[in-house]
């Protein structure tokens, strides 16, 4: 996990099932949280540490993220972070980048325990905002109201 500058390692070692075998990370500007799972199949197995996992580079998305109750910042994702994310957890209101496997696993108790709320992700950059998500409610109505005035 990393908090500003600071970053906290966190070894777990347990018998899962292999769909919470994963990579993923969640940033939301302020906090990154990056889960790298280690998973074997033989028995005692799991002595060893898993790897730490190595340093990501920015790869073009680009989601907004909230500092304090402004949520018009512009974070550079990084690595495998293919999607925005937008949450809720105890009244605050969260958006960052987050791995596909982030978002579509967010019912996995190990993710569910960094996250603790209700999110969606979401492809396009900046697709986060709340602007966009009214604007592309708009473009999916228009046709439909189109249709029904020409019926």
């Amino acid at each position: 996990m990393h908090c500003g500058a600071k970053v906290v390692d966190m070894n777990m070692k347990t018998c899962t099932l292999p769909d919470q075998c994963f990579e993923g990370s969640l940033n939301f500007g302020i906090a990154k949280t990056v889960i790298a799972t280690k998973c074997c199949t033989t028995d005692l197995c799991n002595n060893k540490p898993a790897t730490e996992p190595g340093k990501t580079n920015p790869n073009g998305k680009k989601c907004y993220f909230c500092n304090g109750n402004t949520c018009t910042g512009t974070l550079n994702c990084e690595g495998n972070e293919d999607h925005c994310i937008s949450g809720t957890a105890q009244k605050t209101t969260m958006k960052g980048c987050a791995s596909k496997l982030m978002c579509t696993s967010a019912s996995n108790p190990q993710i569910q325990g960094f996250i603790g709320g209700d999110i969606s992700c979401c492809q396009g950059n900046y697709c986060n905002s709340a602007s966009s998500t009214s604007a592309g409610l708009l473009l999916l109505v228009t046709p439909v109201v189109s249709l029904l005035m020409l019926s």
